[in-house]
């Protein structure tokens, strides 16, 4: 089994550790330096200063007659060489060295003028005490990069685990989830300190409430207006029922029936970003409602069935995104159109200049087609929403060799079938 990092964690939580780390263990460096050099020093002076005033002591007792004693001896064996011509050079010095086998400190000073006095000191202890504490310094800064380390990664997680949930409520956000609000602990409560992931949660939860008030207002005027359209709409389709024959009678019913069309369009958007909508279950054979579909339209759109398959869904509202589909392909693209049923796809491909670039990359936008195109941009829109309902997914494209094809797949109950070409 692979073993990972928490889903927590991420570079920023990776960078902040490591740079947690390198930094304990630098300043535990330079601290442990800084520590040695210092004890060391202390250390060696007074091995010096013990040795030094040893020779003192030898050099006087011997310019008085006496023999060398308390280890002091002229020019003793194991006296360093360098030792020994700086006092033969007269003058006086110390040095650290060892001396079977055992770290020494000596002293040596001139005398009768060729030869040298020296002294020793055991400095074994010295250096144990010097290596005790670096030892010591090694332990304690290890645990102290330790204890830093998971304080400051308990630290740097609790911040990331914060972003973490920021940018999971802005991701939900943008695919037009309005309700998503982070509702940061720190935001909330003024009296706590406000650090910049609070001021980013609350910057993000007030968009987000300014977005949901400005769209559910956009809903709700597109409603209201759609529905006070429909009484008068009604009266002037039954006034022009009542015209006299003619082309300008045929001109003014077109344009009613358009305006109605739109109308109800409008009404069923409003009501699909409501987010209300409640699906009236049925067993559909894809391959005869597709046919349906397309006698229903009039156009001359090719039915192909490669595999036909049985999905539970609701009937009128895939006719409708099936018809919205058709038509769009027939309004904006060219012949030939086909419609292909392969087990829970469908496809709707036409051969025209296919999808343009911004409904490739946004998806379709309401009230909005290519220049010189016809229709109100509404379609597409009505489709896209629709297959959402139905728990489907929209997929547009365009083909290598040219047109746009509308792709919908559709969650699937009950055994596919082969079936022919119609």
């Amino acid at each position: 089994m692979r073993l990972g990092l928490p889903r927590w964690t991420g570079p920023l939580a990776v960078r902040a550790a490591v740079f947690i780390t390198v930094m304990c263990c630098a300043l535990a460096a330079l601290l442990g330096v800084l520590v040695h050099v210092q004890v060391t020093d202390q250390t060696v002076g007074q091995a010096r200063d013990t040795a030094l005033r040893r020779l003192t002591e030898a050099t006087r007792a011997y310019e008085a007659g006496d023999a060398p004693r308390g280890g002091a001896a002229v020019d003793p064996p194991g006296l360093p060489a360098e030792l020994r011509e700086l006092a033969v050079s007269g003058r006086r010095g110390t040095m650290l060295a060892r001396h079977q086998g055992r770290p020494t400190m000596w002293a040596a000073g001139p005398v009768d003028g060729r030869r040298a006095l020296a002294v020793r000191v055991d400095y074994a202890q010295g250096e144990r005490t010097i290596d005790g504490l670096d030892q010591a310094i090694v332990a304690s800064s290890a645990l102290a990069i330790g204890a830093t380390l998971l304080v400051g990664a308990f630290a740097v997680t609790r911040v990331t685990r914060r972003l973490h949930a920021t940018a999971r409520v802005a991701r939900r956000i943008s695919a037009g989830d309005l309700d998503a609000r982070v509702n940061d602990p720190r935001a909330r409560d003024r009296t706590r300190p406000q650090d910049e992931v609070a001021a980013v949660a609350a910057a993000l939860d007030s968009m987000a409430a300014s977005l949901q008030g400005k769209l559910l207002a956009e809903q709700r005027f597109t409603a209201d207006v759609a529905h006070e359209l429909r009484t008068p709409l009604t009266g002037l389709h039954a006034a022009a029922e009542l015209l006299p024959p003619g082309r300008p009678t045929e001109l003014v019913r077109d344009r009613v029936a358009a305006l109605r069309t739109l109308t109800e369009d409008l009404l069923e958007i409003s009501r699909l970003d409501a987010r209300r909508e409640r699906l009236d279950l049925d067993t559909v054979q894809l391959g005869a409602l597709a046919r349906r579909v397309v006698r229903a339209s009039g156009t001359d759109t090719e039915v192909e069935v490669v595999r036909d398959a049985t999905v539970e869904t609701d009937r009128r509202r895939l006719e409708r995104v099936l018809g919205n589909l058709v038509a769009n392909a027939h309004r904006h693209g060219r012949t030939p159109v086909t419609l292909t049923v392969d087990g829970p796809v469908v496809t709707v491909r036409d051969h025209g200049d296919g999808f343009p670039e911004y409904l490739l990359a946004h998806g379709p936008q309401r009230f909005r087609t290519e220049s010189g195109k016809k229709g109100h941009g509404l379609g597409l829109t009505i489709a896209l929403g629709q297959a959402e309902v139905l728990g489907a997914r929209l997929d547009f494209a365009n083909a290598p060799d040219g047109g746009a094809v509308t792709t919908l797949t559709l969650p699937q109950s009950g055994d596919a079938t082969a079936n022919g070409v119609v």
